[in-house]
């Protein structure tokens, strides 16, 4: 929870009009998108001048949240965006705790910024950038934190069918459907609540897990087929090249979820997907593990990521077979 005059400074920003922005993380999830959304959609209720600005493009399957075209991006319209938030009274930064996690030419912009922010983030080893931080690492999504933001701030009243489903969005995909081990009882009082006030859950579970185009499954399907397993570290690992990507008419989100297929393999712990991306030069890697393996120190050591302890991200500069090796030959001397 957030300190109580922390909550009472930030009553007393909201209680007259404030011109403000919402700010993902690059790359947003679900839980970017619907806490961010969410709380757009409580303070426009309370008569603010409000603008959720996402550092590049959102997966399609988030496409269907309510007002989401009116999210505007970052590498899209550098120029409006930027004279908006230099405009900005009030700024929120959800689900991400450093600023690089938009990009460099927003983080960039972000750090001239003297506007009083607002951090509400449940990763691990925030920056001190904010003025008000609510960090928690106990949370399984940023929704439910903004959930608890709403009921501390005495908002209560305006969490409609509209909000509620913005923050069902990101409680159900960052809990990988209540299965993962920060699904408390918390989290269900929570969701009993959002249902109560009207959203259709098993509409959102269609738009978000049945909605896939038939590439999408091909997709999948090449992914599960490149699927390795190292019996002597516990680890299965998945590989993706920019060219079956562009075979598969790879659009943005296709390959949200695939990395949670290799922990589903019987004695299995550690698992990563290697993502080609050759317009950025890069290879992207998501980390998932399940036990007491620390995947968000593991990221940040070896790939310039971070995360949580059983999901993290990175990157890496080498090229897709030499990144791979690279992780196997982590694996061998880290068991050593």
């Amino acid at each position: 929870m957030m300190q109580k005059h922390e909550i009472e400074a930030i009553k007393l920003a909201l209680a007259t009009p404030k011109r403000i922005a919402i700010i993902p993380h690059r790359n947003p999830d679900g839980d970017a998108m619907g806490s961010t959304l969410g709380l757009y959609h409580i303070l426009k209720q309370l008569q603010h001048d409000v603008v959720v600005i996402a550092p590049n493009e959102f997966p399609d399957f988030l496409a269907w949240l309510p007002e989401s075209e009116k999210v505007m991006v970052f590498e899209r319209s550098f120029d409006k965006c930027k004279a908006i938030l230099e405009k900005a009274e009030l700024l929120f930064t959800l689900d991400f705790n450093a600023l690089h996690r938009t990009g460099d030419q927003m983080e960039n912009l972000l750090k001239t910024l003297t506007a009083t922010s607002v951090m509400i983030d449940h990763h691990q080893a925030p920056d001190g950038y904010a003025t008000y931080t609510f960090s928690d690492t106990a949370y399984g999504s940023t929704c439910q934190m903004v959930y608890d933001f709403i009921y501390q701030l005495g908002y209560e009243n305006l969490l409609n069918k509209t909000v509620a489903t913005c923050l069902y969005t990101g409680i159900v995909t960052d809990s990988g459907g209540f299965r993962f081990p920060k699904t408390t009882s918390a989290t269900h009082k929570c969701v009993a609540d959002l249902i109560d006030r009207g959203i259709n859950n098993s509409e959102i579970h269609n738009l978000l897990f049945d909605d896939s185009t038939y590439n999408r499954l091909l997709l999948l399907g090449k992914a599960l087929q490149n699927l390795k397993i190292l019996n002597e570290y516990k680890t299965s690992y998945i590989t993706l090249s920019q060219d079956e990507l562009n075979e598969f008419g790879h659009q943005k989100g296709d390959t949200e979820g695939i990395v949670n297929y290799g922990l589903s393999i019987k004695g299995i712990d550690f698992t990563a997907i290697f993502i080609e991306n050759k317009e950025e030069g890069i290879v992207k890697i998501s980390f998932r593990s399940q036990g007491a393996f620390d995947v968000n120190q593991f990221a940040r050591t070896h790939f310039e990521g971070g995360g949580h302890i059983n999901a993290a991200g990175g990157k890496s500069f080498l090229p897709l077979e030499e990144t791979v090796q690279k992780f196997i030959a982590i694996l061998a001397s880290e068991k050593k």
